[in-house]
């Protein structure tokens, strides 16, 4: 079996090991592919252009893209582009997954008020990003019945530092009211990835990654601060949640067996206080 990671960044590269170390093949389609490690076959490619042969025996596909930066051209190319060009490539070499993931996101949604969201709940986001993020995920849904998507929050984790670096260097500001967030730790959003393609039979077509505790940003800041020692961040203004004020409800997730290492940011910011883990380049 081999397992195709096509988009094999931080998080890609985090899947490959996971998966290489349970002994699968696992190639890597990547810009610079030799700065993967060495238990991932690298392979040179720009998802936006002709892409190499897929492996023959390729039994997953991951599509994990990222865009360069937050324009409406850029989001096009990294996500719609990309994963349609993923599809063509496997029809064009005549090879059938069994499954293909496209990693999404929770933006998806837009803002619901502080409300819960789950995998029913209208992803109807006015930002252009956002809706481009759904197209992407229609181009698989519309063109796959093997396609599943996995749309994660807000990813922290080893060099996934912002929020620790506003409180060192004195520039966070508590909310003045309360300001809904959700994240998950980059390892979980690994180990979900691994588990959907490898222990869920008929996974459903859409699921949602965050941990267990959507929080206020607030109690976040000072967590962090007092984990350091440092004084509380000082009170400020409101500014609004980037793509809206949601809480994440991942219980669809968890029924299929799906346990997280970081269920809440508290253990998980304690591991990257810890200096657990690398982020991989």
């Amino acid at each position: 079996m081999t397992v195709l990671i096509a988009g094999c960044g931080d998080l890609g590269t985090e899947v490959g090991l996971r998966l290489a170390a349970a002994g699968t093949r696992v190639v890597g389609w990547r810009r610079s592919p030799d700065r993967l490690p060495r238990a991932i076959e690298g392979v040179a490619a720009d998802l936006t252009g002709p892409l190499p042969p897929v492996p023959e025996d390729t039994d997953v596909v991951v599509i994990a893209t990222a865009a360069g930066e937050r324009t409406e051209a850029a989001y096009r190319s990294a996500y719609v582009d990309a994963t349609a060009n993923v599809l063509d490539a496997l029809e064009r070499d005549g090879v059938s997954p069994r499954r293909i993931l496209f990693v999404s996101s929770t933006a998806v949604y837009g803002d619901f008020d502080g409300g819960f969201v789950t995998e029913d709940s209208p992803a109807q986001s006015t930002a252009p990003t956002a809706r481009l993020v759904r197209e992407a995920e229609q181009v698989l849904l519309d063109r796959s019945d093997r396609g599943t998507v996995l749309r994660l929050s807000g990813i922290y984790g080893p060099g996934r530092t912002r929020l620790i670096d506003q409180v060192t260097s004195g520039s966070a500001v508590l909310p003045a009211e309360p300001q809904w967030t959700n994240r998950i730790h980059r390892d979980d959003a690994a180990g979900a990835i691994v588990h959907l393609v490898t222990e869920v039979a008929e996974p459903a077509p859409v699921y949602l990654g965050s941990d267990e505790l959507p929080v206020d940003l607030g109690e976040v800041l000072r967590f962090i601060a007092a984990e350091l020692g440092l004084p509380e961040p000082p009170r400020g203004g409101s500014a609004p949640t980037r793509g809206g004020a949601r809480r994440v409800d991942s219980g669809l997730l968890r029924s299929t067996g799906f346990s997280f290492t970081y269920p809440t940011y508290r253990e998980g910011y304690r591991a990257v206080l810890a200096g657990q883990g690398v982020r991989h380049p």
